[in-house]
């Protein structure tokens, strides 16, 4: 048997050494509760983009190179789940596809609109935005984050997003999603306060990469959408998908932490009245509008309002549930019992001049609450717009667990 000499057997074990050795995952010279290393930096940009290359949901707003529809989207997206984004947001883009047709739309049919998303002050500042966008800047969305969070609706969140997304701008985008991972990588728990937020934003800042806008490329904007799909999908607030995650061996934490207070929900009774009519061939439907003074859903259209003391005893038409903000409304809807059914007529929370009929074939054209939408539905007086799209499948599916609402709960189309 050939002898082999020692120098060239030293170099065949190093050489099988270095394909059997598993990688070194991190080098742990990092305290939990500290901010990533530089190292670790490089690492966690690298692992994210390609975990995002390969499993990042399509989205009908992705890859867009109009400011306008990524603003809009962004809008959508506050506080509202993706999948009823998804819905409403090519409707809305095909009634109103250019900054000056939102801008020179009547209020009440951005409002139509927006019926389901809930949350109506925001259609209301994306419109007044608009307007002044065409007014004072000639038609052109500002292209920082600085200049963008000047316009009604837009702060510190929203602004980021839109620069980094449509105009490349190197700032970071921190939503719950941002903040809950990278608590849980510096393995730092939820603390509401200066400093706390502090940390979270200049840890996200040092993530995002500095390469500028160019043909093909926007590593900024590309960064923070991954790492808001990172805590939508992956790192969930209940049951995260450790064994999915792409920095996974970067995280201090490895599993839940603790996370901010959940509101306590109040649960409220609520009735409504169902009153149709005919004349001729057209059906109508009573409804009330909302005073242009109160805090939630002002100036929209609803069913009229009626006391729990003259529902009593009474059999429902639909019973269902409906949560806006911290409050759970269990809700009935009732018909009157002919138009000789004078009590429950003449119970309606509602003055004359806020009551109007409104022929139900023309019921997607007015500013319904969600409640109202809803209802109106479910009871087959308005007809259900029926949406159908590539990647809504993937989007839902992600989506069905109720842990991934638990930052992006939509609170008014429950």
């Amino acid at each position: 048997m050939a002898r082999v000499g020692g120098g060239r057997l030293a170099g065949m074990v190093t050489a099988v050494a270095k394909k059997t050795e598993k990688p070194l995952v991190r080098l742990r010279t990092r305290g939990a509760g500290e901010a990533l290393l530089l190292s670790e930096v490089l690492a966690f940009r690298r692992r994210l983009m390609q975990w995002y290359e390969e499993h990042a949901r399509v989205l009908p707003w992705r890859g867009v190179s109009d400011p306008y529809r990524t603003w809009v989207s962004e809008i959508m997206l506050q506080q509202t789940r993706v999948a009823a984004v998804i819905e409403h947001y090519h409707a809305f883009l095909a009634k109103f596809p250019t900054l000056v047709s939102l801008s020179l739309a009547p209020e009440a049919s951005v409002l139509a609109a927006w019926s389901g998303l809930g949350y109506y002050r925001r259609a209301r500042m994306l419109h007044k935005a608009a307007q002044f966008i065409v007014r004072e800047l000639g038609g052109v969305l500002p292209g920082n984050s600085i200049d963008l969070k000047t316009l009604p609706g837009i702060g510190e969140y929203t602004g980021a997003a839109i620069a980094s997304i449509s105009f490349g701008e190197s700032i970071a985008v921190v939503d719950g999603n941002v903040e809950r991972v990278l608590l849980r990588v510096t393995g730092r728990p939820y603390v509401s306060t200066a400093a706390g937020k502090k940390f979270v934003h200049e840890q996200a800042q040092a993530l995002v990469p500095k390469k500028k806008l160019s043909v093909g490329v926007n590593a900024a904007g590309d960064h923070n959408q991954a790492m808001m799909e990172l805590g939508a999908t992956v790192c969930l607030p209940k049951g995260p998908l450790c064994g999915a995650c792409p920095v996974y061996g970067l995280c201090e934490t490895k599993g839940e932490h603790g996370s901010a207070p959940r509101t306590m929900q109040r649960s409220l009774p609520a009735s409504y009245l169902l009153s149709l009519r005919k004349r001729g061939t057209v059906t109508e439907v009573l409804l009330s509008r909302r005073s242009a003074e109160v805090s939630l859903m002002a100036g929209m259209l609803e069913l009229p309002p009626l006391p729990e003391t003259v529902v009593a005893g009474r059999e429902p038409l639909l019973r269902l549930r409906h949560a806006i903000t911290n409050t759970n409304y269990y809700v009935q809807v009732f018909a009157a019992r002919g138009l000789k059914d004078k009590k429950m007529l003449q119970a309606v929370l509602a003055e004359p001049e806020q009551l109007e009929w409104v022929r139900t074939s023309r019921l997607a054209s007015h500013p319904l609450t969600g409640l109202a939408r809803k209802s109106l539905q479910r009871l087959d007086v308005m007809e259900v717009r029926k949406v159908r799209m590539e990647g809504i499948e993937r989007a839902l599916a992600v989506e069905v667990s109720p842990a991934a609402f638990e930052d992006g709960l939509e609170l008014d189309d429950y």
